[in-house]
Formats: structure tokens, C-alpha cells, sequence
């Protein structure tokens, strides 16, 4: 019996929990390319999926443990919510300080969800700092 075998089967006298074979997927993180394609995994005789990304709580994780394509969907979700107030930060009727409320409570917290477990190089730095 593998060790993961080993753990669903623990988790499953203690908590109950029902899992989809079919649905279950996996990846491993690691910096070099090679890492975890020679091997293959299965639960009760069906092959688990190992997949390059996936989503995780709003936040996409890649294998290699990169942040630059977590950083363009930011970047799109930002622009997206900016052009969907854009009306109401160009009116004439509202206030800069208002204006500036909006911008605070809007945009920038669905641009920067997340952003405290990133690790920015200088390139991607400039890039976050024309929102």
C-alpha cells in the first residue's frame, strides 16, 4: 500500500470524507522541469491527473512555482474592475477623495488578493507598478 494510500485510508476511518477519483488531480512543485513526470498515481485503480496549474482559493499555482501568470490575471482582473467603475471616476459629480475611496475599495483589493506570498523580481516590480 503507497503512503498516499495509506493517508486516504486513515482520513477515511476518521473523518468520512468521500472523495471523486475521476475529479482528484495533482501536481508537483518544483523548479526543475523534469520533477514528477516519470511518475504516475492511481486511487482504487484509476489514474490520478497530473496537471502543470491550477486554481486554489482565487490564486493560480503553477509547477514551477511561478508568479507570472498569477500576475497577468491580477493584472486583467484589476483592468476589468477599473473599466466597470471607469463611469463613476470620470463623473464630474463625485469628488477626488470619493474617487479615491472607490479606487481603494474596488480595484486595488481584487488586484493585490494574494499579494503577500508573492517573491517579485525587479521586472515583475516595475511591471505592478504602473496599477
Amino acid at each position: 500500500m503507497t503512503a498516499f494510500k495509506k493517508v486516504l485510508y486513515i482520513v477515511d476511518i476518521f473523518y468520512t470524507i468521500v472523495y471523486n477519483a475521476h475529479r482528484t488531480k495533482y501536481m508537483t512543485v518544483s523548479r526543475d522541469q523534469n520533477a514528477g513526470r516519470i511518475h504516475s498515481m492511481k486511487i482504487d485503480n484509476s489514474s490520478v491527473e497530473r496537471v502543470e496549474e491550477f486554481i486554489y482559493l482565487g490564486t493560480t499555482l503553477t509547477n514551477q512555482n511561478s508568479i507570472q501568470e498569477e500576475i497577468k490575471s491580477r493584472l486583467k482582473l484589476g483592468n476589468a474592475y477599473y473599466y466597470s467603475v471607469q463611469n463613476l471616476l470620470s463623473s464630474r459629480l463625485l469628488s477626488k477623495n470619493l474617487k479615491i475611496k472607490i479606487y481603494r475599495t474596488i480595484i486595488l483589493p481584487v488586484f493585490l488578493y494574494g499579494c503577500a506570498t508573492w517573491l517579485l523580481t525587479l521586472r515583475e516590480e516595475r511591471r505592478l507598478r504602473v496599477f
